[in-house]
């Protein structure tokens, strides 16, 4: 791993908030912050202690954290999860890992499986390209376009990408997902998209053995099929059950948060105040 776990709290710019005795983690995806959760976490912080954190890629984590090379797999991001729970000497925790954390936060419970007590993976995905026999989503030529698009003209690629995700007519998601990216270097926006485009963790899905496992997906995804959950739910190595939000887009936090929050009230077994 040689990983070197001292000051990850700071690095990623860690936060907490509540009090609750367990704690909730909440791992943004590709191309935002943890501010993408701004909904969430003043329901979730009644029941729990929340914690929020920025992936090494973003502009509020520690500048010198990101090493493309180090980060052309999600496995360098798995490893500063567990670090980060190390340092804060987290066990035994609800993680709630939204795209691309959906695949860290499974490779992170397969290196360290008591971190974790229920895994909630929302708009996962192990592998986005087809193969024969698998429905990934996206071609290999397809893939290929939105790198170019990046690298070509990185504002009309995030004013078109961001759209396209959201699914849905609401300005202020749409506002959220659109500064996000375009506060980050296009560089760095790329060579994050190859990580997670080309990636292939289906592998992991077996070795996964936590308590408990939740697969939350809209019946509409962009990028992901809704098939891909149940061949997640089929794969995976621990119980596991599917929920299907009937909804699209990639962003239910943003869009359609009253919703999720009942499915993860339900899924977590909670009684609302």
């Amino acid at each position: 791993m040689g990983t070197v776990c001292g000051g990850i709290v700071d690095a990623l710019n860690a936060n907490f908030y509540g009090n609750g005795t367990q704690t909730l983690i909440l791992a943004h995806g590709f191309g935002t912050s943890q501010t993408v959760w701004y909904y969430l976490i003043p329901f979730l912080a009644s029941y729990f202690k929340v914690l929020v954190f920025d992936l090494a890629f973003t502009p509020n984590a520690s500048s010198s954290l990101y090493n493309p090379k180090k980060y052309s797999s999600l496995d360098a991001y798995a490893q500063d999860l567990v670090c980060l729970l190390d340092e804060l000497n987290l066990k035994k925790t609800i993680y709630v890992g939204h795209s691309m954390s959906a695949m860290i936060g499974s490779l992170a419970a397969t290196k360290r499986p008591q971190l974790f007590q229920h895994l909630v993976l929302l708009g996962a995905s192990p592998r986005y390209l087809k193969e024969e026999g698998y429905e990934g989503g996206f071609t290999e030529s397809e893939v290929c376009k939105i790198f170019g698009s990046i690298q070509q003209n990185f504002s009309g690629w995030a004013h078109s990408f961001a759209p396209n995700a959201i699914s849905a007519k609401d300005p202020s998601a749409l506002a959220e997902v659109e500064d996000s990216l375009l506060r980050m270097k296009p560089e760095v926006v790329l060579s994050v998209a190859k990580t997670v485009f080309l990636s292939d963790l289906r592998w992991v899905l077996p070795l996964v053995r936590v308590p408990h496992c939740t697969i939350i997906q809209t019946r509409k995804h962009p990028f992901v099929p809704v098939n891909v959950s149940f061949y997640m739910n089929r794969q995976i190595g621990t119980p596991s059950k599917v929920k299907i939000l009937e909804i699209q887009g990639h962003f239910p936090q943003l869009t359609a948060y009253r919703l999720l929050l009942q499915v993860l009230k339900n899924s977590l077994s909670l009684k609302w105040h």
